[in-house]
């Protein structure tokens, strides 16, 4: 849950206010903190009570003097402006320099640099990712592609592999291109996040078990598990199984939470491969690997800003008997 209020925000509190609504409703409401919203009425309300237009206005000067006190120099600037055209984002960079030890400046600052050179004529803006992808609900609904023949739950899933404590538990899943053409096999590691990537020029199960073992195989002396959802293309399910020698486990009808890792990671891989204009039989693998070395090597805030590619060294570093190198 994020904490920085919007205006459009602060109109929507002084209307829950007037309703009635608790600081918690309020909170749930936004989708922040309840402490964000207690904060927002101790800093920014007023002799007249709490006015979402002064309020906005409070938190701006505080922000614009905070921001001022910060120097950015030109060698930051030359630093920033190459994580953002990496398609870093502005909390990354930060959280990222706070993990070197360097100089560390806000994300807000960093929002703000953008907004300058922007209004310079600057593109920087355009590395900033932006999703507007709307979910249909499917509660209750039954699937309707059929059952696969052997499937083994994920209920049956080892505890262990519910965590994240180990590499090499995997989470599998398939993105198809526009019009149906062609797609990218995309397979997440849980732990580290290192994402690998094959392109499909159809969704039969064959070409789908192919392209796994293209991916998977390199690596199998650590891959322990692997869940995807309930797709006729993961029908060759059990033959993967003996080649790889790990399980494969299929989440519950519409449930793509239970692949939460993997549903995220197609939503970055999304910025490269936009749902509605890519081609995927016109989309090239240099492509796909350009897209994979940006993703492997951004830092995350859920590794404590460090990459993928970084936490996935590490652990090989701590197994032994393992014979190749990421």
């Amino acid at each position: 849950m994020g904490g920085h209020l919007t205006e459009e925000d602060r109109y929507h509190i002084k209307a829950q206010l007037e309703a009635g609504k608790t600081q918690t409703a309020i909170a749930q409401k936004l989708k922040v903190h309840k402490s964000t919203i207690s904060r927002e009425f101790k800093r920014n309300s007023g002799s007249r009570g709490y006015r979402p237009k002064q309020a906005n206005a409070k938190a701006q000067k505080r922000w614009s003097a905070a921001t001022k006190a910060i120097k950015f120099t030109p060698e930051i600037a030359k630093f920033v402006t190459a994580c953002l055209r990496k398609d870093w984002s502005p909390e990354q960079i930060s959280g990222r320099m706070s993990l070197e030890g360097g100089v560390v400046i806000s994300h807000e600052r960093i929002y703000q640099f953008i907004s300058e050179d922007k209004a310079s004529g600057g593109d920087l803006w355009t590395h900033l990712r932006r999703s507007n992808r709307k979910r249909k609900k499917r509660y209750g609904r039954s699937d309707s592609r059929g059952e696969i023949p052997s499937r083994r739950s994920i209920e049956k899933r080892k505890r262990k592999a519910n965590k994240r404590k180990k590499i090499g538990h995997m989470e599998r899943d398939l993105i198809v291109g526009t019009k149906h053409k062609g797609a990218l096999l995309t397979i997440v590691d849980r732990k580290s996040r290192m994402t690998f990537a094959v392109k499909v020029e159809g969704k039969s199960s064959k070409e789908i078990h192919k392209a796994t073992l293209k991916a998977l195989c390199p690596i199998k002396s650590i891959v322990s598990t692997v869940t995807n959802d309930n797709g006729k293309e993961f029908a060759s399910h059990k033959k993967t199984e003996r080649r790889l020698g790990a399980k494969i486990y299929f989440t519950h009808p519409y449930s793509s939470y239970e692949r939460g890792t993997n549903e995220n990671t197609n939503g970055l891989l999304r910025q490269y491969f936009p749902k509605k204009k890519t081609d995927f039989t016109k989309v090239t693998t240099r492509q796909v690997t350009k897209a994979l070395n940006k993703l492997n090597t951004r830092p995350r805030k859920c590794l404590g800003f460090r990459t993928p590619l970084e936490v996935t060294r590490k652990e090989l570093s701590k197994l032994k008997n393992v014979a190749f190198v990421i």
